[in-house]
């Protein structure tokens, strides 16, 4: 998959303060996790990416637009979810959509039926037609959705999509932001503070700390890495079992009360494990698959 987003030592000063400093990584998912504490320059890096704020130093590409000498083409290609409500007192849920998708470049004939599409995609057909002070919490972080992608975006920031919400609303916006990424024809870019959200949503990871790249991680590739991980609780035998499993070509990490940590080279797998198992005399009374969570990566990434 080609790069969807390239930094290349972007820095962004305001006022006396660096607040993004020499970012660089390539990432190409098709829904990319935006993760880091509160202050890291998580919404610094997107206002960045759509032009609002100058780099002070290096570049970035988005969806291969350079987003400073081609910011009219990056911001007509992007659908922007703010965390923060910007609504307008008065107005019905699906004229405020037409008017966000009429400054986004469509003709108000299509901008009102795309925000009637829209409105209807997110499950606010029915009350299209009230004023959004008439919206509960949920309708209005919908209601942020549907704008975001009434005029047919190619990439799409969410910040903060899921801020506020109960489960149930919660559950709703990420399946709603699950089938756009599995439609595979707009990009996600997520923000949030939440490692769930992003564990469910996306493929590819990029943590900041302190304005700073603390981590780039491909979950696609750690998902896949992590069936080659295994550990195992073990019973008889001589106390050679480990030395045949490397023997195997299996990398060992012994652990307390007879559980070790292994890991499989290519070719060989749990069926492998059993029938050493039973060639050494031992019992394996325990086998599963090991994983990094989304919550380790992170807390290393701070700690680094």
């Amino acid at each position: 998959m080609s790069a969807f987003l390239e930094l290349s030592g972007l820095s962004v000063r305001l006022g006396k303060r660096d607040v993004l400093r020499d970012l660089r990584g390539t990432l190409s998912g098709r829904s990319i996790g935006l993760l880091g504490p509160n202050g890291a320059g998580k919404t610094t890096l997107l206002h960045t990416l759509l032009g609002f704020f100058p780099p002070s130093a290096g570049s970035a590409r988005l969806a291969g637009f350079d987003v400073v000498r081609q910011s009219r083409d990056v911001r007509r290609a992007v659908g922007y979810m703010p965390e923060n409500d910007a609504f307008i007192a008065g107005i019905s849920g699906v004229r405020y959509v037409a008017q966000f998708a009429e400054l986004s470049g469509l003709p108000p004939a299509q901008a009102l039926e795309r925000a009637h599409e829209a409105l209807f995609s997110v499950g606010l057909g029915e009350v299209r037609y009230r004023t959004l002070e008439t919206y509960s919490l949920g309708m209005k972080q919908l209601v942020k959705l549907a704008q975001a992608i009434a005029h047919g975006p190619r990439v799409l920031f969410l910040d903060e999509p899921t801020n506020g919400l109960d489960p149930p609303g919660r559950q709703r916006m990420l399946r709603f932001i699950q089938e756009i990424r599995d439609s595979g024809e707009i990009r996600i870019i997520l923000s949030s503070h939440l490692l769930r959200d992003v564990e469910e949503c996306c493929d590819e990871v990029l943590i900041l700390k302190d304005g700073r790249v603390a981590a780039l991680c491909n979950l696609e590739a750690e998902r896949k890495a992590n069936r080659r991980l295994i550990e195992l609780e073990t019973a008889g035998g001589n106390g050679s079992f480990t030395d045949a499993l490397a023997g195997l070509g299996c990398s060992v990490a012994p652990g307390i009360r007879r559980r070790v940590k292994v890991l499989l080279p290519e070719g060989v797998g749990p069926r492998d494990l059993y029938r050493l198992a039973s060639e050494q005399g031992v019992q394996l009374r325990h086998l599963t698959y090991q994983r990094d969570s989304l919550e380790e990566i992170f807390l290393r990434a701070m700690e680094g």
